[in-house]
């Protein structure tokens, strides 16, 4: 059977399907892995440390040794993604009191934070350049509930101890520093990230019970869209303004699976998310998959017109040169 190859055809698969086979478990048989021991460790019960060792992994992918043009893309870009985040949750927040067409704070500041690294890198390589694959060193920063955490601190909306936030960033500092010092341990743990990811997305999906998730609805589509267009088009604007071709600002216009986490961790650092933890975490699912499908097609879209581009400029160097 080919099991995993059917699994990995579903965009986010490694996250979405055992996150919707825990969502399956939790609400038609909540109790049958609750029987203590090692089974129950891989539940729910388990998720807290599952995830740690999740974003130690991610911060083996952390080096400092990247050129300056391609930090100062990368950093833009990640500004422009995070920048629009924070303006379109903060709208939502002290304007339409935190819910807008059913949409929360949380489920945006989750969805449009973190970029789908896996798609980025696969997309830049196949439409840029290694510039542009090289830009996605500083927007690894996104990666995990941490940055969301910050902005939601730093707005007043959120009531998080400090030390909370030093647990979330340490595992990533220790595989960054570790990273950083061995390259043999980056790619040894580097490589094991996927591993990992489905053990974490089954176990939040036992967060989560299934009548949740059809209040969601058309929610999660309209959110995909909006990480879409609202991200995509500040992160093209600032890589043309900065130098590039707007290929790495466009294939960084998608939500990363595991972004699909974050509610249910802002949600254990702060009780008061925890009602609203699961429809968001059902949203920012549906906005990796729609992310997924729609982010390869604009950033095919952005190759194409400046392969256009081109083509009408050569002409004219050339005339030019005939001119002369």
């Amino acid at each position: 059977m080919k099991i995993l190859q059917t699994v990995t055809k579903v965009p986010g698969g490694l996250m979405v399907v055992p996150m919707f086979i825990g969502v399956l478990v939790n609400t038609f048989a909540p109790e049958a892995l609750k029987i203590g021991g090692f089974t129950e460790a891989l539940t729910n019960k388990g998720y807290l440390t599952l995830v740690a060792m999740y974003l130690f992994v991610v911060g083996t992918k952390m080096t400092l040794r990247a050129a300056p043009v391609m930090l100062k893309r990368g950093f833009g870009i990640m500004f422009a993604k995070v920048g629009t985040a924070i303006i379109l949750s903060m709208a939502v927040a002290y304007f339409f009191d935190g819910n807008f067409l059913g949409l929360t704070t949380l489920a945006i500041l989750a969805a449009m934070n973190d970029t789908n690294g896996g798609m980025f890198m696969a997309l830049t390589s196949t439409f840029g350049d290694k510039e542009d694959a090289g830009t996605y060193v500083p927007q690894s920063i996104e990666t995990g509930p941490f940055l969301t955490m910050l902005i939601l601190v730093g707005a007043g909306l959120a009531n998080i101890p400090w030390l909370t936030m030093v647990s979330v960033i340490a595992p990533i500092a220790a595989g960054a520093i570790l990273a950083n010092l061995d390259e043999e341990l980056r790619e040894f743990f580097g490589s094991r990230e996927a591993i990992i990811v489905p053990f974490m997305a089954f176990a939040l999906g036992q967060t989560i019970n299934l009548n949740a998730v059809l209040k969601a609805g058309l929610q999660g589509v309209l959110l995909g869209l909006t990480v879409l267009v609202a991200t995509g088009t500040a992160c093209i604007v600032i890589d043309r303004l900065l130098g590039g071709s707007g290929v790495a600002g466009a294939a960084a216009s998608s939500t990363a699976g595991n972004a699909a986490g974050t509610p249910q961790a802002v949600a254990i650092a702060d009780p008061s998310y925890a009602l609203i933890a699961p429809v968001a975490t059902i949203q920012v699912a549906a906005s990796v998959i729609i992310t997924a499908l729609l982010t390869p097609l604009l950033t095919a879209i952005v190759f194409k017109r400046n392969q256009y581009k081109a083509i009408d400029v050569e002409p004219l160097s050339e005339l030019s040169k005939k001119l002369e």
